[in-house]
């Protein structure tokens, strides 16, 4: 069974806003140590990934309602 991307999406941009919540409860003194940055690294490459799967997704959707 196939997985969906917006299900992937869904699933990716869910992983971006816990990285983000974590990198906002790992800030003490300033916002730029290591883990707070690399925390929002990581949250940012998720938000990328489902923002292109869900282009991917409109794009299968379009593709399928043209046949």
């Amino acid at each position: 069974m196939r997985t969906s991307p917006l299900f992937m999406a869904s699933l990716y941009f869910g992983m971006g806003v816990v990285f983000t919540y974590i990198a906002i409860q790992s800030a003490e003194d300033t916002v730029w140590n290591f883990i707070t940055v690399l925390l929002a690294i990581f949250a940012t490459l998720d938000f990328v990934v489902s923002f292109r799967l869900i282009g991917l997704h409109l794009k299968i959707k379009k593709s399928k309602n043209k046949k």
